[in-house]
């Protein structure tokens, strides 16, 4: 199979960033439904554990930090007074604590609770993906081959290497590698708009047309670099697992 059949990198960077999308946002769901919404309640709610579960990858480890830079780059669309008063409810519930420079850690407490999600997420994926074992093992191989590979921006940082103790179960592995594939690929958009002259807000507010399809075509050849190390059939290989897995 050649890459002259449309398969090139920047190419499939486009056609792989929605299937990625499908099925973590559906692994995501069905941990909320599964009793990720049960847990966090038992914790004190989204007031207290919102940004614990965005952050997951990088504060379950001990020790794992997210600067201030990271946070404001995941949380880059959205109002900053309210997500700092969101971070206040989170320090005030003692789930996670900020230090003096702006980086975030989570509190014993707060890990405590990441602890118990991952395992929330290791029955909701073992349930969803039933029956499909050596496709999600293919897609870890290739999304820990990707991770590897990848030089994201502020948001990726954040986010990656995601925190994988001994024993992950394969679901767990694959829904973090590919949230953190979403936010290569959300800091390739911010550096593609950010070169056209756009700000967080106003490519939010940017209607559909030729300068919005630029920045997506810019998008797609600057998230383009892990998928190289992938060969043409590689990357069908990885289109057909994902299309394949329910959700």
């Amino acid at each position: 199979m050649s890459d002259t059949i449309g398969l090139s990198p920047h190419r499939y960077a486009a056609l792989v960033a929605p299937a990625v999308d499908r099925v973590f946002i559906a692994a995501m769901q069905a941990g909320r439904h599964g009793g990720g919404a049960e847990l966090s309640q038992r914790y004190g709610g989204p007031p207290a554990t919102g940004f614990l579960v965005e952050l997951r990858t990088r504060l379950a480890a001990a020790g794992g930090t997210v600067e201030g830079t990271g946070f404001a780059a995941v949380t880059r669309y959205r109002d900053p007074v309210a997500c700092r008063r969101s971070l206040d409810r989170h320090v005030a519930y003692g789930m996670i604590h900020r230090r003096p420079d702006g980086g975030l850690t989570a509190t014993e407490r707060g890990t405590a609770f990441l602890a118990e999600l991952y395992q929330v997420h290791a029955e909701v994926t073992d349930e969803l993906w039933a029956g499909h074992h050596d496709r999600v093992r293919r897609l870890v191989q290739v999304a820990g081959r990707l991770l590897a590979v990848a030089h994201g921006g502020r948001a990726f940082q954040a986010v990656a290497p995601p925190y994988e103790p001994d024993g992950t179960p394969p679901g767990v592995l694959l829904l973090n590698r590919l949230g953190a594939l979403r936010y290569h690929r959300a800091d390739a958009h911010a550096d593609a708009w950010q070169a056209a002259g756009h700000t967080a807000t106003s490519i939010v507010a940017l209607p559909d047309g030729p300068q919005h399809q630029a920045i997506e075509l810019e998008t797609d050849r600057r998230a383009a670099g892990p998928y190289t190390v992938l060969t043409a059939e590689e990357r069908l290989t990885m289109l057909a697992d994902l299309a394949a897995l329910p959700g």
